[in-house]
């Protein structure tokens, strides 16, 4: 066993061309460790009940000793994981590292299984704009043609969303972090087989090696000490900066809020989702722009053109754009630019990965 982490962590030769930015991968492990732990007492604390989950979680964050703070540690993880996430998964469109065929394909499920993760964690509160972002999104299961029906009644387990629903979030919840775990091992596993990429592109990624330990464990120790102390500041200066105010008032099925609004990592499938009157065509062209995200192809980092440069912070800007779009009332005109930005997304997606290829130059 400390031959393994020796060879994994102490003595893996590592390109001494990675900068900072390689260290999001570092920083997602070390987030993702917080949320075990954090989770695992929460788990102790939690009733899956809704009547009482929502007690439950005021009763933790109000009169218990310090456990208001493990809640929003829990909280706040989950934002900072998406946002080192997005800056992964940037980093790894901007350098085509989708080009590292089993690194990208398991980076990619990890990626979804922590959305789902995020969500079922999300309906855990029993507040009111968790009980109806769980009643929007399982009614566009609904829509999905021949098995629609029958897998919306597997999933709440009845004809709505009751307290079957929530025991079987809650399992969900629990199950699904230990997969994520063992997937985080294989990912880092194929990277350690494969070489990371690297900013000069070389093709093995150990050409001019350096050792992993110490002159990369530095920056990734300094950068995830850095990440935790602002985590840290928003949790207790800050910490309700991410919630809704619907998320103080226990959930009600005969009042529908104003307007319902996910959490602001969902925000940008929420705009799409919305952009088209159909549930089943927001709920295809959700697919279809994960679809083209994932698909691995060999193209040239974007270093190497500036126009691909270009290109690539214009997906950027709409990806934000459509963010904002999604936290906004669905009334004009948000909802024609949100079909505007989500036509273009899919577009300039698609053309970001169908070009600049090796076959292309030869």
């Amino acid at each position: 066993m400390l031959q393994v982490l020796r060879n994994n962590i102490v003595d893996l030769p590592i390109n001494s061309s990675l900068s900072y930015y390689w260290c999001s991968g570092f920083m997602i492990s070390g987030f993702l460790v917080v949320q075990i732990l954090s989770g695992i007492i929460l788990s102790l604390l939690y009733v899956a009940d809704v009547n009482l989950s929502f007690p439950c979680i005021m009763e933790l964050t109000n009169d218990s000793l310090f456990s208001w703070c493990i809640r929003y540690v829990h909280i706040w993880g989950v934002s900072f994981i998406f946002i080192v996430f997005s800056a992964h998964m940037g980093r790894a469109l901007y350098y085509s590292s989708y080009t590292k065929v089993p690194v990208w394909n398991i980076g990619f499920i990890l990626y979804l299984l922590m959305m789902v993760e995020a969500f079922l964690g999300y309906i855990l509160p029993w507040h009111q704009m968790s009980y109806w972002a769980a009643t929007v999104l399982t009614s566009v299961v609904q829509s999905i043609p021949f098995i629609g029906i029958k897998l919306y009644n597997f999933i709440v387990g009845g004809f709505s969303v009751t307290n079957v629903t929530l025991m079987r979030v809650f399992a969900a919840h629990v199950i699904l972090a230990f997969v994520i775990i063992g997937l985080s091992v294989m990912h880092l596993f194929y990277l350690h087989k494969t070489g990371s990429n690297n900013a000069l592109f070389a093709p093995t990624g150990y050409t001019d090696a350096v050792y992993f330990h110490s002159y990369y464990t530095n920056k990734d120790f300094y950068c995830l000490m850095l990440l935790y102390f602002i985590c840290l500041f928003y949790i207790f200066f800050s910490p309700d900066l991410v919630l809704d105010a619907e998320a103080y008032l226990h959930a009600d099925p005969l009042v529908t809020p104003a307007s319902i609004k996910p959490e602001w990592y969902f925000l940008l499938y929420y705009a799409m989702l919305r952009s088209v009157s159909s549930k089943i065509g927001g709920l295809i062209l959700v697919i279809v722009f994960l679809g083209v995200l994932w698909v691995p192809t060999n193209n040239y980092a974007c270093c190497y053109y500036l126009s691909r440069q270009i290109l690539f912070w214009f997906i950027v800007i709409l990806i934000i754009l459509l963010s904002y779009l999604g936290g906004c009332h669905p009334e004009a005109p948000y909802v024609f630019i949100s079909q505007v930005g989500s036509g273009l997304i899919v577009v300039f997606l698609i053309v970001y990965k169908l070009f600049w290829n090796y076959s292309s130059y030869g």
